[in-house]
């Protein structure tokens, strides 16, 4: 048996042993990471497979002094722990079973590891011990383990991709149109509206007044979302969300975006809709006669009102227009 005794001023751990033939007699240190282990008071550490001078070595549990990794509980019963440190990954696959074994007994549900780009080979010892993964950035890896008998009722990955389509009209009655450098539409002389696709933590109104603004170079104002069209197994086999945005123009020079545009400009809006192209696709025909019926006053589309929920700030689309004439 070694008895440790955590010094906490230097975040070291010291293993004390009775000399023995073939036995280290000095003291080892081993550095722990602080923020993972501030709460440790004493314990004993045996002699098993699991036992590394690794970094990342778990935590010790308050309840019968089990090693598991460090997590924390989400809000819907499960637990997510987070690898920062290099493990090998024979001691990460027995910490993982312990840790699976206690969270089963606590009741918990599903279980979050992410992994960082650097510990990325720590993904195939989870995915043995019955983790799947969920979804991936640029900087890390998600897996997820599912604890109960019963079908899991975890959330999908993000399963839509949004984009829009800017339908800019000036005061001539002419709209901003681009031909572009790429895509399926290269090459073959069609004027279409800018379109393009919202970032990460970008909200629609603002996508589009960016979008416009990146391949055009005309500065606009949202005005409204007109309409909004979902369809399947599109980028990647993800679903895809495209919404119609009505936006009023606030410049009228065009600087178009030389990567991605071959050519825009602004053209009347009744020619624009006599092109072959818009007249054969159905849902460029609805789309023109949404945006006619808009500039005509006889169509009111969705604008953006900030709201917040209990615990997050967004914006609700509606139409005012006729919210406002019953109040």
């Amino acid at each position: 048996m070694m008895i440790s005794r955590v010094a906490k001023s230097h975040g070291l751990i010291r293993l004390l042993k009775k000399p023995c033939d073939g036995c280290l007699r000095s003291p080892l240190f081993l550095r722990f990471p602080a923020d993972g282990f501030s709460a440790f008071r004493s314990y004993s550490l045996t002699r098993s497979r699991f036992m590394s001078t690794d970094p990342m070595v778990g935590e010790e549990a308050r309840n019968g002094g089990v090693t598991m990794l460090p997590a924390v509980e989400d809000k819907y019963g499960g637990v997510m722990t987070e690898m920062t440190r290099p493990m090998d990954p024979s001691a990460f696959s027995a910490l993982l079973r312990s840790s699976l074994s206690n969270w089963t007994l606590q009741g918990k549900k599903g279980v979050w590891i992410k992994l960082p780009r650097q510990l990325i080979g720590l993904a195939e010892t989870a995915v043995k011990e019955g983790f799947w993964f969920h979804h991936a950035e640029k900087n890390y890896l998600m897996l997820v383990y599912w604890i109960p008998k019963q079908d899991h009722t975890l959330p999908s990955n993000a399963s839509h991709r949004v984009g829009i389509a800017a339908f800019v009209l000036n005061h001539k009655k002419e709209v901003l149109v681009v031909q572009e450098k790429t895509g399926r539409f290269k090459g073959q002389g069609i004027w279409k509206f800018p379109t393009g696709v919202v970032n990460e933590g970008e909200y629609i109104h603002d996508g589009s007044v960016r979008e416009v603004k990146e391949e055009t170079g005309v500065d606009t104002e949202f005005v409204q979302v007109l309409a909004f069209r979902q369809t399947h197994k599109a980028f990647f086999e993800k679903s895809d969300l495209f919404f119609v945005c009505m936006m009023k123009p606030l410049s009228l020079e065009i600087n178009a975006q030389e990567s991605e545009i071959e050519a825009a400009q602004w053209m009347p809006w009744e020619e624009y809709n006599k092109q072959p192209f818009v007249q054969n696709h159905e849902l460029l025909r609805y789309m023109t006669d949404i945006c006619s019926a808009k500039t005509n006053g006889d169509y009111e589309g969705f604008t953006p009102l900030p709201v917040s929920a209990p615990d997050l700030q967004g914006n609700l689309y509606f139409n005012n227009r006729d919210l406002s004439s019953r109040q």
